[in-house]
């Protein structure tokens, strides 16, 4: 990018850091005299220097290989020691391995989609909530009318959600805010689920 593309307030902020800094002579003069009248700091034994000092050291690609996977290793095998302490049982009684159950996830609440479209021959609501696919959740025309409802049970938090007519056209919900751009260009809206309240 040259000079003449970059927007006037990056070229005016790259024309300041140019310009030199110009420092006072007296006031250099005066934080020069504060640096020389401070202390200088007491050593400490030649055996305390050495073992804190900084040092730098080099390794091999294949020590330092070799390195990463002794201790990797040490992880692994200090891994199944904290977890045959924890199995371990008292003579005589056979190991049980834990099982871990994968309780689901329950909603906290129902909700209903309200959509008006006169024109639409079917409307879905697509969302976070069924991982964004068109044919999981249509709506329901309410008859003799140009309303579509559908009722979900939702989990307390924050759910993006569009409308999609005739399997083509996405909409925002216009009695919800808006989410922001996914990136993708459709309008999505945003609904909050509190606990145990019905919306």
């Amino acid at each position: 990018m040259t000079e003449s593309d970059q927007h006037p307030y990056v070229e005016w902020i790259a024309g300041e850091a140019r310009r030199p800094v110009v420092t006072d002579p007296a006031a250099r003069e005066r934080i020069m005299m504060a640096v020389r009248t401070e202390p200088l700091p007491q050593r400490r034994s030649r055996v305390w220097q050495r073992v804190f000092e900084p040092r730098a050291f080099r390794l091999s690609p294949v020590a330092s290989t070799l390195l990463a996977a002794g201790l990797v290793g040490i992880g692994l095998i200090a891994g199944k020691v904290a977890n045959n302490r924890d199995v371990r049982s008292p003579v005589g009684e056979p190991k049980v391995p834990a099982v871990v159950q994968q309780l689901p996830v329950s909603p906290d609440t129902v909700v209903k989609f309200v959509f008006v479209a006169p024109q639409a021959s079917k409307v879905s609501v697509v969302g976070d909530f069924n991982g964004w696919d068109t044919t999981t959740t249509p709506m329901v025309r309410t008859p003799n009318s140009s309303v579509w409802t559908v009722t979900l049970p939702l989990t307390t938090g924050r759910h993006v959600y569009s409308f999609v007519v005739d399997g083509s056209t996405w909409s925002a919900d216009p009695s919800a805010p808006l989410a922001p751009d996914d990136g993708f260009g459709r309008p999505n809206s945003v609904r909050i689920v509190g606990r145990g309240s019905a919306l």
